[in-house]
Order: C-alpha cells, then structure tokens, then sequence
C-alpha cells in the first residue's frame, strides 16, 4: 500500500506528531510510569521517530526487511530487549509502536483533508507499515525470553552437576534429576574439566537421585564412563537400588565392565582402596 506522503507529513509535522505521541503514552492504558520516567519515554520516542522519518525517506515502505530499514530494525531491537528487561510485557513493549497510529494518521487526515481517496491509501500503508514494526517488537521479545530462558537452564544443569573432590585422587558426581542428552553434555564437561584439575585417578557417580534408569540413561552413563577412562580415570557408579538393578536385568544393561556399589560409602571405601588407602575404626579404649 502507498505511503507516498509520509516522508514529506513527518518533515512538515514531525515535533506536533512526537508530543502528541508522547502525550498518548504518558495517559494511554499502556503507560507505565512506574517502570520508565517521562524524560527517558520522550528520548526514546523522539530517537525512533528520527529513524523512522529516515527510513521512510528512501519510498520502500512495504518491506521492513529492506536496507533502509535496518537502523530501525535495530532501535526496536534495542528497545524491546530493554523494556523486557525493566518488566515491560510484550502488549506493551508494542504499543510504544502502535500507539504512534493515532497522532500520525490524525496529521495524514488534516494534511490531506481536501483529497478523501489519497488520505484513505495514505492511512492504509501507514497502518500496515506500523502492523509490521509493532509485531517486530513481540518477535523480539520472544527471542530475548527464549534467551534468558535457554542461558537459566545452562546455569541450573551446572549447578545440578557439582563435581566434587572427595579424597586425593578421588572425585566424585552425585546426579539428581533426570540425565538427557543435554545434561549429559554438562556432566561429561565438568566430570572431565574436574578429573584433570585434580589429577584424580577414580571418578564416582552417584545415581541414587535418578527416579529411573532406562536404556538411555544407561547409555548416557556408559558414555560419561568412557570419557573419563580417556582422561585417565576409572569410574564407579555408585547408587544402585534393588529397583534400578531390577530395570537394567529387565532391559538387558550390561555394565559389567564398569565397578557398581549400592552406596556412596561403599564406593568411597572401594576408592579408597584402590588407591593405596585403609580406612580404619579408631577405638577408645576405657581405664
């Protein structure tokens, strides 16, 4: 649709357009005076109407995907993960868009007032151009929570990893939750990242906080074992309930090649040996 006029209304009209629109924020049922002062409002308001004027100068108004639009694409951008950022929701992180409509068509309407056709098509295009921009503003928001979201699950499985040093060349990784293909990625970097900081010459992984072991999870384990023996160390697994060994029989899990204790304990103690160490009672002797 025709947006013929537009560059010309914005350099004729432009600072009456920037207070009207920063009057209808300021009082529209979006406004939010609780998360953005006026001040930083109008700044932001009248450095994307620059741009806008800008990129509407160069005529290609139908595609916002084009060149001339790319600083403006940007400046969204940049806003929208702001105001994400401050608490902004994504309706009204948009409506910093939208609600641009009325003060700008109201000035196409007085402009254009003597032809009633070319103020109709000018409308049209200006509204479709806005439509465009206003849902480039949630595709970003989008994009910027799949982030946030995506970075807090890396952190939580590095923290559901925690490799600790249990002994002199003993460490051990006790496992709670579900192991999936990507947090297998997690514990095998950090087991093998930690084996090497130690110098450790046994790992033991702790499964007694895994609800099920199936063939997957096996698989996961046996490949998390395989790694470490790359890295120099044997692996215990330790954590082996009646019911998890009922599974694996079932499900024909061979981990004969791997040492399997019921317990933490029982795995330290077997650690322990394996590297030259005795664990002894001490006893009180009473007068």
């Amino acid at each position: 649709m025709s947006t013929i006029r537009l560059p010309e209304i914005l350099q004729k009209a432009k600072a009456q357009i920037l207070e009207e629109w920063v009057k209808q924020q300021m009082s529209g049922a979006g406004a939010r005076a609780d998360l953005i002062k006026d001040g930083e409002l109008r700044k932001q308001s009248e450095e994307f109407l620059n741009n806008f004027q800008r990129s509407a100068q160069s005529g290609e108004t139908e595609n916002i995907q084009l060149p001339a639009w790319a600083p403006t694409l940007e400046l969204i951008a940049d806003l929208t993960r702001q105001r994400e950022r401050m608490g902004f929701s994504p309706s009204e992180t948009a409506l910093f868009i939208f609600s641009l409509k009325e003060p700008l068509l109201a000035q196409v309407r007085a402009e254009l007032k003597k032809d009633p056709e070319a103020a109709i098509e000018e409308s049209m295009g200006i509204s479709a151009l806005l439509d465009k921009l206003g849902l480039y503003t949630t595709e970003i928001y989008q994009a910027s929570r799949e982030e946030v979201i995506r970075r807090q699950q890396e952190e939580l499985l590095e923290l559901s990893t925690p490799v600790v040093k249990m002994w002199d060349g003993i460490v051990a990784l006790p496992l709670i939750g579900t192991l999936d293909s990507a947090r297998t990625s997690v514990v095998m970097e950090s087991l093998l990242q930690r084996i090497v900081e130690t110098g450790s010459e046994i790992a033991i992984i702790d499964i007694t906080g895994v609800p099920t072991v199936d063939t997957l999870v096996a698989q996961h384990l046996l490949k998390t074992v395989a790694a470490a023996r790359l890295m120099g160390a044997d692996c215990i697994i330790s954590g082996i309930r009646p019911q998890i060994a009922q599974t694996m029989v079932h499900l024909a899990i061979d981990l004969s090649a791997v040492t399997t204790k019921a317990t933490m304990a029982e795995a330290l103690k077997t650690a322990l040996a394996r590297t030259g160490h005795r664990v002894v009672k001490d006893v009180v002797l009473k007068a």
